[in-house]
């Protein structure tokens, strides 16, 4: 079992950077594909990026492609989402995602949640 907490998140202006982090409890990190999404108000649940067990392989979504970056570092079980050219369509609440198995882009596949972080940018 994983246990996520996401952090990293706060209120920032168009254009700015912020790095959004997440811890994973357990031993296993490094067997777990990680994943970020997203869910603004009204919104549904938007695939952001993930990256594979080891880091080789990482997926990002349209919408951020280009301005997200997706990493993890297995010796402090830590997953990262580097977002840059931030735009007022960003705002919303991000999330971890951890799965044991190879990295997918749709929610469902993904067992274990954070709470989520919200990340706020204005225009």
């Amino acid at each position: 079992q994983v246990q996520l907490e996401e952090s990293g998140g706060g209120l920032v202006q168009a254009g700015d950077s912020l790095r959004v982090s997440c811890v994973a409890s357990g031993r296993t990190f490094s067997s777990y594909a990680m994943g970020w999404f997203r869910q603004a108000p009204g919104k549904e649940r938007e695939f952001l990026a993930s990256i594979s067990s080891g880091g080789g392989v990482t997926y990002y979504g349209d919408s951020v492609k280009g301005r997200f970056t997706i990493s993890r570092d297995n010796a402090k079980n830590m997953v990262y989402l580097q977002m840059s050219s931030l735009k007022f369509e960003d705002t919303a609440v991000y999330y971890c995602a951890a799965r044991n198995g190879p990295a997918a882009t749709m929610g469902r596949n993904y067992k274990y949640w954070g709470q989520g972080t919200q990340v706020t940018v204005s225009s």
